[in-house]
């Protein structure tokens, strides 16, 4: 998160039961400590809604692609925030039904 850059993109993901790609989101303020951690290891940033995907990609459809093997939620799917390479980008918005 803290390479995060306002402007940047991102999916948002849900992560606990569906496992699935259901939006896009952009970054509106950078890396800036979790106010809650007070040990100060946690970090986070502020996205806002962008737009729904036609059609949400789950976990399940990303490994089935060959083409996203290498990719981080596929090596390390435990991860709350991983990064997505450009080509990644274009062949899961493709997917999902949404230009890039």
């Amino acid at each position: 998160m803290k390479a995060m850059k306002i402007g940047d993109k991102g999916f948002f993901y849900h992560s606990v039961n569906e496992k699935r790609i259901v939006g896009i989101v952009e970054v509106v303020k950078e890396h800036y400590p979790d106010f809650t951690d007070e040990s100060g290891r946690f970090g986070m940033v502020d996205v806002k809604a962008v737009m729904p995907v036609k059609t949400p990609v789950t976990l399940a459809d990303i490994k089935a692609e060959p083409r996203l093997q290498d990719m981080a939620l596929v090596r390390q799917s435990r991860l709350s925030v991983t990064p997505v390479a450009p080509a990644e980008w274009k062949i899961i918005c493709s997917m999902a039904g949404v230009k890039p």
